[in-house]
């Protein structure tokens, strides 16, 4: 789950190092090349969800290896974790949903990843009280808050960037939001109370996220059941399709998919998406501390 809006260049010279002797450097990188990864997870289709969080529960851990196709090799490029757990404030008791995503050793010289993303829900119905992103990408850094204000449909945001000389900078905005309108992560989570055992291939529906202060329209059908393997085992996975609408980054129909399991944890298990310049996919490598 990594937002690359960092020195294309370096990214280059990795992907140019790590590929086989004879294979030509990839041209045509630009600051979309992960972000896919995470918009990959985010919204499902037309179907309600339930009104109490029945699938996640504190504790849990899913493990995933991302990578991407250079030059028709798929490359192991960073592990993405997702946790959950409970935080206790002065007023009440919240479920922290995090997400992290590390480069593996072997990049760490080329193109070192640190990216975190939080997200602090009701634990029964999920609902955002307070998102946080802190990513770091081969050198480049930058810190996204909000706060939820959802009386009045407002989120107050906290952007914080590095500057060339190390000094930082900040902008603070309050953005007006959708009724519907969340963070990546508590949505992420969100969609596996769905009840997607109700769907019809076709169904689908539009979505919103709120991401770098711009809510961003989701598109998600619902297109079959299929049994798939993985490191977890054999899995029958409810698979979606997703796009966005009204932009270009994720590229043909149906060429960016999902699988969830199909049975009370709805767990992601398997991604893959395609866009202007590739192509790349995100594999579970362990489940545990589930709720069912």
């Amino acid at each position: 789950m990594i937002d690359l809006t960092i020195s294309i260049a370096r990214f280059k010279k990795a992907l140019y190092i790590r590929c086989l002797n004879g294979i030509k450097q990839i041209s045509h990188l630009n600051n979309n090349v992960m972000k896919p990864l995470i918009v990959l997870f985010i919204f499902l289709f037309s179907l309600q969800s339930n009104a109490q969080n029945t699938t996640i529960a504190a504790g849990e851990k899913l493990v995933f290896s991302a990578s991407y196709n250079m030059s028709g090799l798929l490359t192991d490029i960073a592990e993405v974790k997702m946790e959950t757990s409970e935080v206790t404030t002065s007023k009440s008791t919240l479920l922290r949903l995090k997400c992290t995503a590390t480069s593996y050793k072997d990049w760490d010289d080329f193109f070192k990843i640190r990216d975190l993303y939080e997200s602090y829900v009701n634990p029964k119905t999920l609902t955002p009280y307070l998102y946080k992103r802190d990513i770091n990408e081969g050198g480049y850094y930058k810190f996204m808050q909000y706060k939820y204000k959802h009386s009045s449909k407002l989120v107050s945001s906290l952007k914080r960037k590095k500057n060339s000389d190390d000094t930082f900078r900040e902008e603070n905005k309050t953005v007006k939001i959708g009724a519907s309108t969340k963070d990546i992560i508590s949505t992420l989570y969100s969609i596996r109370n769905l009840d997607i055992h109700k769907a019809k291939p076709g169904d689908q529906q539009e979505f919103s996220i709120l991401f770098d202060n711009k809510e961003i329209i989701l598109i998600v059908k619902y297109i079959s059941k299929e049994t798939i393997q993985t490191k977890i085992g054999s899995k029958e996975c409810y698979k979606l399709a997703i796009a966005l609408k009204d932009h270009n980054l994720l590229k043909g129909d149906n060429s960016n998919l999902l699988w969830l399991t199909a049975d009370a944890n709805k767990i992601p298990v398997y991604a893959k998406f395609k866009i202007p310049i590739g192509n790349g996919e995100l594999n579970i490598l362990s489940a545990t501390g589930l709720k069912n």
